[in-house]
């Protein structure tokens, strides 16, 4: 009756290291430096194929490619022969050769030395290629959130404020309101450079104060800080991302003419400032806008 085999003993495949790109990069020194050392080897220096100076190549080889791979790894296997130098005759008769052989396994050596370098710098590659991606996808991710900021420009009518605010939180957009800002010792423009940082602007244009040129009529304006807002986000905007909406009688300066304003009489402004927010490329949900 035949016996069974035993089965035979293998070294279990080991998962590749993952470095760091400063390991990465300390890797591809390392193994500079054993190819510098291989090439500054002199064979004449061998005495029956050995030395004390290769035996130390051989071990340090080892060492750095398990430093760079981690031994037993499918990586590390396809380079570890680059630690076989020493060249070992199976002839009887003496006046061998060693220097030629030795010269070949050293030539395979560096070889095999200068492409787990090149390996190494793919490595590296790759780590640089995630890393423009990571901040590419932060910056997008990041430019998102800026776009669905939506400055609102108010006067005096709270009323009117807090209606066009919850309109925007509705559509998913985050109303930024000056007053609710910390001051933190700055003034008012130093607050709305540091709030401006948005996508679109609201301007809400009611009449609060009162005003007319000399010796005429007063006539119901908006606030003096409501025109200088506007026309702020005007310039830093673009006409095209800001939109103004007018409640009851008031006095439009002929500097804002052709500024694209609404009025909020009715419901219709709603609409209007999806349509315009969507035409600033911004995406709406027009069921939100119909159930406003």
């Amino acid at each position: 009756m035949a016996r069974a085999k035993p089965p035979t003993t293998a070294i279990a495949t080991a998962a590749k290291l993952q470095l760091t790109p400063q390991s990465i990069e300390r890797g591809i020194d390392r193994l500079q430096g054993r190819i510098e050392e291989l090439e500054g080897f002199d064979v004449q220096t061998l005495v029956e194929g050995r030395s004390p100076e290769i035996t130390s190549l051989e071990v340090a080889i080892k060492d750095t490619l398990g430093r760079c791979f981690g031994e037993h790894t499918p990586v590390f296997n396809r380079f570890q022969s680059a630690a076989n130098l020493q060249y070992f005759s199976m002839s009887l008769y003496g006046n061998v050769d060693y220097s030629t052989p030795t010269r070949r396994n050293i030539a395979n050596a560096i070889a095999l030395l200068k492409q787990a370098q090149r390996t190494l710098r793919e490595d590296l590659a790759d780590h640089e290629h995630a890393a423009k991606l990571d901040t590419a996808v932060t910056v997008d991710n990041i430019q998102r959130a800026l776009l669905r900021k939506v400055f609102v420009v108010h006067g005096h009518d709270e009323g009117a404020r807090e209606t066009v605010a919850r309109f925007l939180m509705q559509l998913g957009f985050d109303p930024i309101i000056l007053h609710e800002q910390a001051n933190r010792g700055g003034t008012v423009m130093e607050k709305i450079e540091k709030h401006g940082d948005v996508g679109f602007a609201v301007v809400l244009l009611t009449p609060d104060d009162e005003g007319c040129v000399k010796g005429g009529t007063p006539e119901p304006r908006a606030r003096q800080n409501v025109l200088l807002e506007l026309g702020y986000f005007l310039g830093r905007l673009g006409r095209d991302k800001v939109c103004a909406l007018k409640r009851g009688t008031v006095e439009i300066p002929s500097d804002f003419a052709g500024v694209v304003w609404e009025s909020m009489e009715g419901n219709s402004w709603r609409q209007a400032l999806g349509r315009e927010l969507e035409a600033a490329g911004h995406e709406i949900d027009w069921n939100k806008v119909m159930r406003g």
